[in-house]
């Protein structure tokens, strides 16, 4: 784990160690579960336009990546969401190839979306004192709960020493009683997090509904410190929530005594999704802009497995992803647990290619295998296939997963949008932050360059707000 501790910092982050590339001969299956959450990109934003890069492990490329709106093609029939894949040159190794692997979720009307049950569970500890967390924190639940209808209910927990209910379950319609509850909170005292976490659930499965959404919103700085507290004890606490059809949304606030690591890793084990909220136009990008996708789930427990033709493709590294690797054999595992897939959400995966036909191994070398054989079938030499991309997911009242395939070849390299483009710019930045040593020849100016290609999509002026922050970054030391 990295802590960032300048000046009584005591940030922390989980240690990432970036993916490296595996030779498609002897690995053909890469295996991943889809990661929406949001929250490095802000977290990265927060560091940058306050004058400092961020450290290492803050940097997570895919959540970079997919901070962004993508809007790939709507899907058609009963499936949850579309497939694209696009191929082009690598931009910071010309002789490879990089690959986007793009699910779009359906986006579905908010009034066609079932009831809320909502418990938002908040943090009043004295360390949520600061004006960018517990006041900013009120106006961003004050801007959700002016999305609420009449058939939705929120209850809301609060913990600091001890947790309690503040507010019983309450019709979304009736507004000024839910406003005057969060205007009522203060800021003081310890944080007993485990505590807080029980009984919001507990509030939750009160106010159950198998017909709707139910869902525990956990605002805070994650830094826990009295009763289950340590990451093993909140692991366990939350894995044993998960079962209960009720979803989780982590929302991250504040400096200084920040506490990434605990927020990625409730999310994580908790069917959750993440966000990190640095000022009150965030907020309304996660909590108004793209509720449906923060709050309904239309896909769960959806993996990814490419499986790669040694024949076309000698190696390939996965661009982030790294704490949601899978097991091969768990792609067909129910009982193994994947991230969830909101309403008119987009993923976004990428991989650098060596093909087949270059001459330079990026890997080691291993000696040839004794009790085995390795050689390429018939099949795949003869095939221009470069990689079949499977995906699983479950319908969210379903226990039992569904198979979809897309093949991908050679044919479809160099046609590209500019997604592809912007994607890549924003992999290249986040590469660049993390001094990886797979940037290759990644420059600013590179990126730069990417990412004012890909404004023709940016209704939401995020892309346009990239290119500052990247600005800043560059002059940075």
């Amino acid at each position: 784990m990295q802590s960032f501790e300048e000046e009584g910092n005591t940030e922390a982050y989980n240690y990432i160690q970036e993916n490296d590339f595996k030779n498609a001969a002897e690995a053909p299956l890469s295996t991943f579960s889809i990661d929406v959450d949001k929250a490095s990109y802000s977290n990265v934003r927060r560091f940058i336009n306050n004058g400092q890069l961020p450290p290492a492990d803050a940097v997570r490329i895919e959540e970079m990546v997919n901070y962004f709106t993508y809007n790939y093609p709507q899907p058609n029939g009963k499936d949850p969401f579309s497939i694209t894949v696009e191929l082009g040159e690598c931009p910071w190794n010309a002789n490879n190839y990089l690959a986007l692997v793009g699910l779009q979720g359906k986006k579905i009307d908010m009034a066609d979306l079932p009831p809320n049950r909502l418990t938002f569970l908040i943090d009043v500890s004295g360390s949520m004192g600061s004006y960018n967390k517990l006041p900013l924190l009120k106006n961003a639940f004050s801007l959700l709960t002016g999305q609420l209808r009449p058939q939705d209910k929120v209850a809301l927990v609060v913990y600091a020493g001890a947790a309690g209910v503040v507010l019983e379950p309450t019709p979304g319609n009736q507004k000024e009683t839910i406003l005057a509850a969060l205007d009522r909170l203060e800021a003081g005292g310890s944080t007993a997090g485990g505590e807080g976490i029980e009984l919001a659930y507990k509030t939750a499965q009160q106010q159950f509904d198998k017909n709707a959404n139910n869902r525990v919103i956990l605002a805070t700085d994650g830094d826990f410190n009295v009763g289950a507290s340590s990451d093993a004890e909140m692991t366990r606490l939350i894995e044993q929530k998960r079962n209960t059809g009720i979803y989780l949304t982590v929302l991250g606030f504040g400096m200084g005594n920040y506490k990434d690591s605990k927020m990625e890793l409730l999310a994580d084990k908790g069917n959750g999704n993440y966000a990190y909220i640095d000022d009150l136009p965030e907020a309304k990008k996660v909590l108004v802009n793209e509720l449906g996708a923060t709050l309904f789930t239309i896909a769960k427990d959806v993996k990814i497995q490419v499986e790669f033709n040694p024949a076309r493709v000698a190696q390939y590294r996965l661009i982030g992803y790294e704490n949601r690797m899978l097991n091969a054999e768990d792609f067909n595992d129910d009982t193994k647990d994947a991230g969830e897939l909101g309403a008119g959400h987009s993923v976004t995966a990428l991989y650098e290619l060596v093909p087949a036909q270059a001459n330079a191994p990026v890997s080691p070398k291993i000696d040839p295998l004794k009790y085995q054989n390795t050689e390429i079938k018939p099949t795949a030499l003869n095939s221009n296939e470069l990689m079949t991309v499977k995906f699983r997911y479950k319908p969210p009242q379903q226990d039992n997963s569904l198979l979809l395939e897309h093949p991908v070849n050679t044919a479809q390299v160099g046609k590209y949008t500019n997604n592809f483009t912007f994607a890549a710019s924003v992999a290249t930045f986040g590469m660049l932050l993390r001094n990886s040593k797979f940037k290759g020849a990644s420059t600013y100016e590179a990126v730069l360059e990417m990412a004012k290609q890909g404004q023709d999509t940016d209704a939401d002026g995020y892309r346009k707000e990239f290119v500052e922050l990247v600005k800043k970054a560059s002059t940075l030391k």
